[in-house]
């Protein structure tokens, strides 16, 4: 008897020990899942899909030149009274300076002053180029690849840049040329910038990118799009829910990707934290961008 309820009294803690470890892990698990498998919704930026300016462009390299320009050439012997030209305004009629023979230097139309420095022997150690340039307007010489031919246009918008300014100066394409240049099958055009606060000076190196087909299309930021294979999509947002959408994309500029369709302006779509989205998945908007 005392061997059969020692055998009893056993399997009994037995029983009882593997009912507790069964039932230990089960409450474990379930502690866990609560604490881990309902993570946190992300949090996203979201932008308005609005309608933008998007357009294609030639990009390509000139030096500036003043729209009108003189030069004087004077003995500096023959100067009454102390030089004054450096940085110096003058209006069309002004006088630039005063010779010893009574006569006076004109200017022929508003501009800058400058001296031109002269190698010495080639007119004279005592001679001096005294030059006058129209800065109001800047003149641009480029050469466009003969395959924009069919889009080049006088007319066209110019945005204009330089590597001592963070600014765009606005142009325009003025002139184009009748023939290609069969050495560098390009074309010659010419772009005339607006120059009132006298920035751009003659000889500078600038960017040009000549501005076409424009259209005002619908747009969203670059961060919003992705791309996989040949498909493109985006994250809407339907109150906190995340929604996948196929779109086609078209005109890439200035961080913006025009859409083609699968939008409609006003829709609502994540721009940053795409990464940590997924379909149909719960989201937390932190902030809103145009």
């Amino acid at each position: 008897m005392k061997t059969s309820s020692k055998i009893k009294a056993s399997l009994i803690i037995f029983f009882i020990i593997i009912f507790s470890i069964i039932a230990a892990r089960h409450f474990i698990g379930l502690h866990f899942e609560k604490k881990f498998s309902v993570r946190p919704a992300p949090g996203v930026i979201v932008s308005k899909v609005e309608k933008s300016i998007f357009f294609k462009s030639i990009e390509t390299f000139g030096t500036a030149i003043a729209q009108n320009s003189k030069s004087y050439r004077v003995q500096a012997k023959e100067i009454n009274g102390k030089l004054n030209i450096e940085n110096r305004f003058v209006k069309k009629g002004d006088i630039i300076l005063s010779l010893k023979d009574g006569e006076n230097l004109i200017a022929d139309f508003a501009g800058k002053l400058g001296k031109r420095e002269i190698a010495q022997g080639v007119l004279g150690s005592e001679s001096l180029i005294i030059t006058l340039d129209d800065l109001k307007k800047i003149v641009i010489d480029i050469k466009v690849p003969e395959n924009y031919v069919s889009v080049l246009k006088t007319g066209l918008k110019a945005e204009v840049t330089s590597s001592a300014y963070n600014k765009v100066f606005k142009g325009t394409v003025d002139t184009i040329s009748s023939r290609i240049d069969p050495s560098t099958r390009s074309i010659l055009s010419r772009i005339i910038v607006e120059n009132s606060n006298f920035e751009i000076i003659p000889g500078q190196l600038m960017t040009v990118k000549i501005i076409y087909d424009e259209i005002n299309q619908i747009g969203v930021p670059e961060s919003a799009v992705t791309i996989q294979g040949d498909t493109a999509f985006v994250y809407t947002v339907n109150r906190d829910t995340a929604k996948r959408t196929n779109i086609e994309i078209g005109k890439r500029n200035y961080g913006k990707v025009s859409v083609l369709s699968g939008l409609n302006e006003g829709d609502i779509v994540i721009s940053e934290g795409v990464s940590k989205v997924r379909d149909k998945a719960k989201i937390k908007i932190i902030t809103s961008t145009k």
